[in-house]
């Protein structure tokens, strides 16, 4: 474990609550260390509306290879650097992505919701084809049968290489097993680059990201990369 990830702590996001540390179960028994969590929502008619939250984990490697670079700048610099979220996005390390419902969502609605996002920021960055097109239709496939009452979670290992994996359970608790997975690392990077990049869907993500890592990386031995 790289030095300074034990002061890490867990963030409550409403009555969400994301532990410091997370070890899925079915897994290769990789624990995964909280860089953030914030609340994503939409604002109707004048109002916000809290909807799901989204909590970023990174596997212990990835913090002392963001430092190298970004350690000293500070919670600002961050937050409004593209280019370090961007690290984050692309970083040849292992991700693991939570989502919460805070209000009851269908899957097959939500999951068309993401795939419509992810393939308009594919097509503005001119990375959509045929191969991300049917990636597309498998996620969508995937959450299909599902119904997420408030409490469940949608949770996304990610691996350097770009394999997605799938999973559900009808509360925070890490399921045993996969619901799918998804090789096709331009949409990866995309459903991460939809939560943390220039337009993303939860500004309340970022700033969390960017606060507790700016004061993480000053923790971390920057030569400390295994």
């Amino acid at each position: 474990m790289a030095a300074g990830l034990a002061s890490l702590t867990g963030v409550t996001v409403e009555f969400l609550e994301y532990p410091a540390t997370v070890t899925p179960l079915g897994g290769s028994g990789k624990s995964y260390y909280l860089g953030g969590a914030g609340v994503r929502g939409l604002t109707i008619a004048g109002q916000f509306i809290k909807v799901t939250s989204i909590g970023v984990y990174l596997e212990d490697k990835a913090f002392p290879c963001l430092a190298s670079k970004w350690k000293g700048k500070t919670q600002d610099e961050l937050l409004n650097s593209i280019d370090f979220f961007m690290d984050i996005v692309k970083g040849p390390y292992e991700k693991f992505i939570r989502g919460s419902k805070i209000m009851a969502l269908e899957g097959a609605e939500y999951g068309s919701k993401v795939s419509e996002n992810c393939a308009n920021h594919m097509k503005a960055a001119g990375t959509y084809g045929q191969a991300e097109a049917e990636a597309l239709q498998k996620f969508v496939q995937i959450f299909q049968p599902q119904n997420f009452p408030p409490g469940s979670s949608v949770f996304y290992l990610i691996s350097p290489n770009g394999t997605l994996t799938i999973s559900f359970s009808d509360d925070g608790t890490l399921p045993k097993a996969a619901a799918g997975v998804i090789e096709n690392k331009t949409l990866t990077e995309t459903l991460v680059e939809t939560m943390i990049g220039k337009h993303t869907v939860s500004p309340a993500l970022k700033l969390s990201l960017a606060s507790r890592l700016a004061a993480l990386f000053n923790e971390i031995d920057v030569n400390d990369k295994n």
